[in-house]
């Protein structure tokens, strides 16, 4: 939200008042006149500040300060008082309020309050944001584990790209990780409570890979006996995977194409548009250059799907993370089995790393 400072008063001339002080001196300001008007607006999101008359009707200043503190304890409040409200600001201020300032009040009294309150507002904000990142950091260092610089590039561009709202092409050879960096985009993006829809392209036969990415509708065609929600569909507000997209016929190329571009798809043996909304994370081996080179991959598909491009490296490519991850997994197997994790012995450790790792 871009307001800066929402302003609360019964009384139409002294918002009238405020909003033309503070809009002189550069500050952004939403007025109200009372605090039902105001509570939809507010919420931990909010990077402004809170500035109320203690007196209104409905609702004065203490029980505005218990449903802040219901939305959010540090969101400054600051209460304009008259005369006889003067002990009933203090008590506010003890139970959290930012500050109070007794009518009538300067227009430089209210702005060096609004002001001081907004620079502790904003540290605040910061201060989250910084503890949202570390956290996300951590939660995505247990899971694309490795200390080597290619790892710690890769966690930066995943955790840079998981709130992009674009489609991302993940590359890199088998085995290298490339659906897990795909659901970690998912996990780490604002769809993460939404579907994650993997398919691998080169795992379904080209008879059957309309029905299945698209759906059908009953009696679209031989054996069609139900309607079929497709994967596409499926991930509607989440993400969908295509891993091996170099696979996909040219055919049903074209149709994601237009589902990406309309943002709508039709069933097999229906003419009916549904509206979808689905982040396309897709994975290929090969250059998908060269695919377009060769006419086997379509040159506008590639561009809406490598909006943006991540690379996975192989495990050769990062060998210095070969002690963690083989310490990694054999806990992990240890534990599966019930037994005590077996030392490792340097001349193993030494076969590990000098191993080609195709």
């Amino acid at each position: 939200m871009s307001t800066e400072v929402l302003f609360i008063d019964d009384e139409a001339a002294i918002r009238q008042a405020v909003r033309q002080w503070l809009e002189l001196s550069g500050v952004s300001v939403r007025v109200c006149a009372g605090v039902a008007e105001a509570l939809p607006l507010l919420g931990r999101d909010f990077s402004g500040v809170l500035v109320s008359d203690v007196r209104m009707p409905g609702c004065d200043g203490l029980q505005l300060l218990e449903r802040l503190a219901d939305i959010d304890r540090e969101l400054p409040l600051i209460l304009v008082t008259g005369h006889g409200d003067v002990s009933m600001a203090v008590q506010a201020m003890q139970r959290g309020a930012y500050d109070f300032i007794e009518k009538p009040f300067s227009p430089e009294r209210l702005l060096d309050s609004v002001r001081r309150a907004l620079d502790t507002r904003r540290l605040v904000m910061e201060n989250r944001q910084l503890r949202a990142q570390v956290a996300r950091k951590g939660q995505l260092d247990s899971l694309l584990l490795g200390a080597s610089p290619a790892m710690v590039q890769l966690r930066q561009q995943v955790l840079e790209l998981a709130g992009a709202p674009v489609n991302v092409l993940i590359r890199g050879e088998t085995g290298s990780g490339k659906e897990l960096v795909a659901r970690s985009l998912h996990d780490f993006s604002p769809r993460a409570g939404r579907e994650f829809v993997a398919l691998n392209c080169a795992a379904i036969p080209e008879s059957i890979f309309e029905s299945e990415l698209f759906g059908h509708e009953s009696g679209a065609f031989t054996g069609a006996q139900g309607k079929r929600i497709g994967r596409i569909e499926h991930a509607d507000g989440g993400s969908l995977f295509l891993d091996e997209i170099e696979s996909m016929p040219l055919a049903q190329q074209v149709k994601l194409l237009r589902v990406i571009q309309e943002q709508s798809l039709e069933r097999l043996g229906s003419n009916r548009s549904i509206r979808v909304d689905v982040r396309v994370i897709s994975a290929a081996k090969p250059d998908l250059h060269d695919e377009v080179r060769a006419g086997r991959f379509r040159e506008d598909l590639l561009y809406r799907l490598n909006v943006a491009e991540i690379e996975v490296p192989p495990l050769r490519a990062r060998r210095e993370d070969i002690p963690l991850l083989f310490d990694h997994y054999t806990r992990q197997a240890a534990e599966r089995h019930g037994r005590a994790a077996p030392p490792l012995q340097p001349a193993d450790m030494a076969r590990l790393l000098a191993h080609d790792w195709p």
